[in-house]
């Protein structure tokens, strides 16, 4: 019999409330670093945030996917594989085709229009935008036209890793009883070769592309993060030796960040390129990202699991913190791109200090997120198009009232 928690892990839900906290000051930061294409940029950019931002660029999407395969896995406990597979089609898949529609929308538009390839008018590009068979912008296309889900990738590729997940769970669940006896250093270092291996015959053949159909580097890397996290979540023992281990984990992965910011800015330069290219060059640097990428998932998971799994902490001293993040996060990921650039395009036209900008953006696009949620939550349909739950309204005939209480 798998070992397992069977209390509610209230370190997940605070891991995945400051991940896409996390993920929100990201794609702002993404508006101004120097060299990384976005949809706008500012006329200001910065070389250094880029290095605060490689710190968790390369692992900051792998723990999300981490963390929703452990909900995965200590759900399907308890509820039946078709009912989670038919809850999540229906929280994630109606989101994305809700986004797509709708929600990215503004994305595409001012990045065409800061690029002078269309003419003002939002209502009209819009109807070119959803029309599949538009001759708007024909070198963005794709199979259905302009329609892209953009920053909501994720979404989709949750969706597909959760239903195959969910469909050979009897198999993963059985490798998880076998697992009982095997070290967590073994299972660690099995994660980090599949991770190298990925980097080593993907990453240059595949690059990142987000599209799901020939994304194969990613899917490589973030499938087996989110089958490692399935068989994590089962394995008590090895959750409480990540909790033990943290502080080793973290100072690992200082380490190899201090590394990939001392390669990024030149220091190894005196290096041969030779050396680079060749298989052992190629290998040191797959264990650096290998032990940087997991160093930093599991520092994280470890110190969650020491100081943030109870409802109530010196930060969120009634859980009503924690409580509306759980409710609020989809809408507030759905939401957040889309007011970032709405908000910067404003925000550039006013010339202010970079640093008085900066700070406004972060606010109105929190603020922005709060009112949009304040007002999905209110409507049945809007509740259904971001992902929450939905009471269906009740539908009454004046001769014969339905009960209050009826479902």
């Amino acid at each position: 019999m798998t070992t397992t928690i069977d209390t509610r892990r209230y370190d997940l839900d605070w891991l995945r409330t400051l991940a896409f906290g996390l993920l929100i000051l990201y794609h702002i930061g993404m508006y101004y670093v120097a060299d990384w294409g976005w949809h706008i940029k500012s006329d200001v950019t910065s070389t250094a945030l880029q290095d605060l931002m490689i710190l968790t660029n390369p692992w900051r999407m792998s723990l999300i996917f981490f963390i929703s395969a452990m909900a995965l896995a200590l759900a399907q406990q308890h509820s039946a594989k078709f009912t989670l597979l038919g809850l999540r089609t229906n929280r994630l898949l109606v989101p994305l085709l809700c986004g797509m529609f709708i929600v990215v929308v503004p994305q595409v538009y001012f990045e065409a229009l800061s690029q002078q390839l269309i003419e003002p008018g939002y209502l009209s590009f819009w109807w070119q935008y959803i029309n599949p068979n538009t001759a708007l912008l024909p070198e963005h296309h794709s199979p259905i036209g302009l329609l892209t889900w953009n920053h909501l990738w994720f979404i989709p590729y949750l969706w597909c890793y959760s239903a195959i997940v969910l469909l050979v769970a009897p198999l993963l669940n059985t490798l998880a009883n076998r697992l009982q006896r095997v070290p967590g250093s073994i299972a660690l270092l099995a994660a980090m070769v599949t991770l190298i291996g990925a980097w080593y015959f993907l990453r240059q053949a595949y690059p990142s592309s987000h599209a799901l159909l020939d994304d194969w580097y990613n899917h490589a890397k973030y499938f087996s993060v989110f089958i490692a996290g399935y068989l994590f979540a089962l394995q008590a023992n090895w959750w409480q030796n990540v909790i033990s281990a943290r502080r080793w984990f973290l100072t690992a992965a200082v380490i190899c960040y201090s590394l990939i910011i001392a390669d990024s800015n030149g220091w190894f330069d005196s290096i041969p390129a030779s050396f680079g290219e060749s298989v052992s060059g190629r290998l040191i640097v797959g264990v650096v990202l290998a032990l940087n990428h997991w160093g930093w998932i599991l520092a994280l998971i470890g110190y969650a699991g020491r100081y943030l799994n109870r409802r109530t902490n010196i930060i969120d001293k009634d859980g009503k913190l924690l409580h509306y993040s759980n409710t609020a996060i989809l809408p507030w990921y759905m939401l957040h791109q889309s007011l970032i650039i709405v908000f910067a395009v404003w925000l550039k036209a006013l010339a202010l200090p970079v640093g008085i900008e900066a700070v406004l953006l972060i606010v109105l696009t929190c603020a922005g997120c709060w009112a949009g949620y304040e007002l999905v939550k209110r409507f049945w349909l809007s509740r259904w198009l971001f992902g929450l739950k939905v009471k269906l309204p009740i539908l009454t005939t004046a001769t014969q009232p339905l009960p209050d209480n009826t479902p």
